[in-house]
């Protein structure tokens, strides 16, 4: 896949995710074999006016390259000016694709008419892009859902305006703004997108396992496969995704030796980036899907949450695989959890 001049020999990315995405999780990703990795979205108006969480969002290591920093906001002349920020860092902090955020179904983004509200409105869609591609050495491109509602699945209409000012590609996220996460992704959607634009499209939602990923390539024609939800607490899903792409070949579930080894790993790299205070608050979520489906997890998740520092955190979890590794239990590959749910996620 190749987006303006970023190409990618790898059809699987990850994600824009809100609250999930940071630079630790995005490197783990990387790790296991994904082609392409995106930031949790980032407000253009923060971006603009200097403000330091916002400039901490878009930090991010050389080997998460090729990385995208997804924007969210509503006025063309603001989107613009955050574009020219990006273009004009320096090179090593200067990311490889620009994406627009289009399809949040938060209220709070909403409101503002950004994320999905933008959907509701082609025309300034349409000035969005065209003034952010005129300002910007770097490719522009969206991640949209198939419309508002049931009753304006305006997907085809919308990527094709997207590519007649200068989208570099455009993603899909398979259900509309009132589905939100629930019930079944549209892939033929996907597909009917596919067919109307010469860009790339890169296809997302319910694909939880290698078979779907290789079946949503296969039924929809998109260029490439989105994987969100999925990668929380086993970014080794991209590894088991392009071994069946490769080579046919089932590669094993994580144990849970590798799980809570990752866990405390993660934690680290946090710590590094983010700070003790931060980092220790933020890995509450990560640890609880590392964890899930292990023995015994409900009561160490509740102990997790109770931990104040990092030390606390790693060594809670280091005691856990030691009772496991006793138990016989540290090899323990459990049954992937099903998405998780009432989590934030996925920024669209």
């Amino acid at each position: 896949m190749k987006i303006g001049p970023v190409q990618t020999d790898v059809p699987f990315v990850l994600a824009p995710l809100a609250g999930v995405s940071d630079s630790a999780f995005r490197s783990l990703a990387r790790e296991q074999g994904a082609g392409m990795v995106f930031t949790e979205m980032v407000s253009a108006d923060g971006l603009v006016r200097g403000n330091a969480a916002t400039l901490d969002y878009i930090a991010f290591e050389p080997h998460e390259r090729p990385i995208g920093i997804q924007l969210f906001g509503s006025d063309p002349g603001v989107m613009a000016d955050a574009a020219r920020v990006l273009n004009e860092l320096p090179p090593e902090k200067r990311p490889d694709v620009i994406d627009i955020n289009m399809g949040c179904p938060v209220r709070k983004v909403v409101n503002r008419c950004a994320g999905a509200a933008l959907l509701n409105d082609v025309p300034r869609i349409e000035r969005i892009v065209s003034g952010m591609v005129a300002v910007s050495r770097l490719p522009v491109m969206a991640k949209i859902r198939l419309g508002w509602d049931g009753n304006s699945r305006n997907v085809v209409e919308v990527s094709r305006a997207l590519e007649g000012v200068g989208a570099a590609a455009v993603a899909i996220h398979a259900r509309t703004r009132a589905e939100k996460f629930e019930g079944h992704a549209h892939w033929e959607m996907i597909g009917e997108a596919k067919m109307a634009v010469g860009i790339p499209v890169i296809g997302n939602g319910d694909v939880r396992t290698p078979d779907d990923a290789l079946r949503m390539l296969e039924t929809t024609g998109c260029d490439a496969v989105m994987m969100g939800r999925a990668a929380f607490g086993d970014p080794w899903v991209f590894a088991r995704v392009r071994a069946k792409w490769e080579r046919g070949e089932m590669l094993p579930l994580p144990t849970a030796a590798d799980r809570l080894e990752a866990g405390i790993r993660h934690l680290s790299m946090l710590v590094a980036t983010v700070g003790e205070s931060i980092a220790t608050k933020e890995m509450r979520k990560h640890v609880a899907w590392y964890i899930k489906g292990l023995p015994n997890s409900a009561r160490v998740r509740e102990q997790v949450n109770r931990t104040g520092s990092a030390a606390e955190l790693s060594d809670l979890l280091r005691v856990y695989l030691e009772t496991l590794a006793r138990d016989g239990l540290s090899a323990f590959a459990p049954e992937q959890p099903a998405l998780p749910t009432g989590v934030s996620g996925a920024s669209g």
